[in-house]
C-alpha cells in the first residue's frame, strides 16, 4: 500500500533553459508523437498520420517502415506510441499502439501491436494485434496510448501497461468496469491477461483493466523503484499526475480540480468523494502534459538525478519537476526549461543517459538536451 501526499499546486521557477541547450537530432518530422531507441545511436520514431521510421545517427530520415497495419489517422488520431522490448537486441521486438478502424459498421478504437524491425530498417514482420479497446466508437479524440513495459524486483515481468482514454463523449464509461474507455489496462506481451491483475475472475468487469477512472493519459513511466506513474489531460484545468494501483478508481468524471470548456462544473463539481484516489498533484490552468520519464542517469549533475520530466503541448515547455523523497512524495518544486521550443509531444532518457525531447508539428524536431 502506498501512502500518498497530495501536492495540489506549486510554485514554477522561470528559468528558460536552465542547464541544458537543445541540439536538433532531426527535423522534418510530421507530428512525431515517440521516440525509441535502437543500437548503434539510431533513433526510431512515430508519426501521427500514420508513419514510422528509423532516424539514423547523424539525424538522416529513413523512409516510412512497410508493414504497419491499417489506421484510422485523423484529429488526436493515428499513429502514436511506441516502445522497443528489453530484449530488443536479442528479439527485435517492437509494441506501438494507434487508432484502430472498425473491420465494419465505423467506428475506432486503441490498439496495441507487437512486431519485429527487419534487420535492414525497411519494413516491420509478424506484426501482430494483442489488444484492442472495446468498444469502438466514432471518435478522433482521447486515445490516451502511451505503453510501459512492467518490472517486478528490477527485472521485466512480461507485462505491458497501456494507458486508454475515455474517447471524450463517453466520459461516464470510464466509471465502469464493464468497457476499456478511460482505463489503464494490463496484458503480457503475447496478449494473454496476467492472472494477478486486480479484476481478474470477476464477474462483470474486463479482466485487463489495472485502473478506472481516467480521462485522457498521454505520459506514463516506471519510477526508479519501479512504482508506475501516469498523467492525464483534464478539461479546462486539472491535469494530473497519479500513481495507478491495482483496482483502483481515480475519480473521472464524478471528481476533478478542472471545469467545462468555456466555464462551468462538471457533474456536481466535486473535487474528492470517498471510494476515488486523489492525484499526486494537479496543474490549474492546465499545461496539457504529454510525454513523461524520470531522469536516472547523472548527466545533468546530482540534483536533476530522480527527477520527473513532462512535456507541454499547451505552452511549450519542458517542466522539470523536483519530487519529496521517496517518489511517492509530493512535487516539491517545478522548473519551466525550453520555453519557446515548441510543443513537446515526447520526453525520453537515451541510451546515453542524455534525455531527448519531440516537437509535434508539421515540420517537427527530434532534440538532444546538452548539459551546459
Amino acid at each position: 500500500m502506498f501512502l500518498i501526499a497530495f501536492s495540489g499546486l506549486t510554485a514554477f521557477s522561470q528559468a528558460q533553459s536552465q542547464g541544458v541547450r537543445a541540439e536538433p537530432v532531426a527535423v522534418g518530422l510530421q507530428n512525431p508523437w515517440a521516440v525509441a531507441f535502437l543500437p548503434q545511436g539510431r533513433f526510431l520514431v512515430t508519426e501521427r498520420p500514420g508513419r514510422m521510421r528509423v532516424v539514423e545517427a547523424d539525424g538522416r530520415l529513413g523512409p516510412p517502415l512497410a508493414g504497419l497495419p491499417a489506421m484510422d489517422a485523423g484529429g488526436q488520431g493515428g499513429l502514436l506510441d511506441v516502445v522497443t522490448d528489453s530484449g530488443f537486441t536479442v528479439n527485435r521486438r517492437v509494441y506501438f499502439c494507434y487508432s484502430e478502424p472498425a473491420a465494419s459498421g465505423g467506428g475506432n478504437s486503441t490498439a496495441l501491436a507487437s512486431a519485429s524491425l527487419a534487420a535492414d530498417h525497411s519494413r516491420l514482420e509478424d506484426v501482430k494485434v494483442i489488444f484492442s479497446q472495446k468498444p469502438k466508437f466514432s471518435s478522433s479524440a482521447h486515445f490516451g496510448c502511451r505503453i510501459v513495459e512492467g518490472r517486478k524486483d528490477g527485472q521485466p515481468d512480461g507485462s505491458l501497461f497501456l494507458t486508454l482514454g475515455d474517447r471524450y463523449s463517453r466520459m461516464q464509461d470510464a466509471q465502469k468496469l464493464d468497457n476499456h474507455h478511460g482505463k489503464v489496462v494490463r496484458i503480457n506481451k503475447d496478449g494473454s491477461i496476467p492472472k494477478d491483475n486486480p479484476f481478474a475472475g470477476q464477474a462483470g468487469a474486463l479482466p485487463e483493466i489495472w485502473s478506472y477512472g481516467h480521462r485522457n493519459m498521454q505520459g506514463a513511466a516506471l519510477a526508479p523503484d519501479g512504482t508506475y506513474w501516469t498523467h492525464e489531460h483534464g478539461p479546462q484545468g486539472g491535469d494530473e499526475i497519479n500513481l495507478p494501483q491495482p483496482g483502483r478508481n481515480y475519480g473521472w468524471p464524478v471528481i476533478t480540480y478542472g471545469e467545462n470548456y468555456g466555464g462551468g462544473r462538471i457533474g456536481e463539481g466535486l473535487t474528492s468523494k470517498t471510494g476515488m484516489e486523489q492525484p499526486l498533484h494537479y496543474w490549474v490552468p492546465s499545461i496539457a502534459p504529454s510525454g513523461m520519464v524520470f531522469l536516472t542517469s547523472d548527466r545533468y549533475g546530482k540534483d536533476w538525478q530522480g527527477n520527473l520530466f513532462v512535456g507541454s503541448l499547451k505552452f511549450g515547455y519542458l517542466n522539470r519537476i523536483e519530487l519529496e523523497q521517496p517518489f511517492k512524495g509530493k512535487v516539491v518544486r517545478e522548473h519551466k526549461l525550453l520555453e519557446g521550443v515548441g510543443r513537446i509531444r515526447d520526453v525520453r532518457q537515451g541510451p546515453d543517459g542524455l534525455l531527448y525531447v519531440l516537437t509535434d508539428s508539421t515540420q517537427g524536431r527530434l532534440l538532444r538536451l546538452q548539459p551546459q
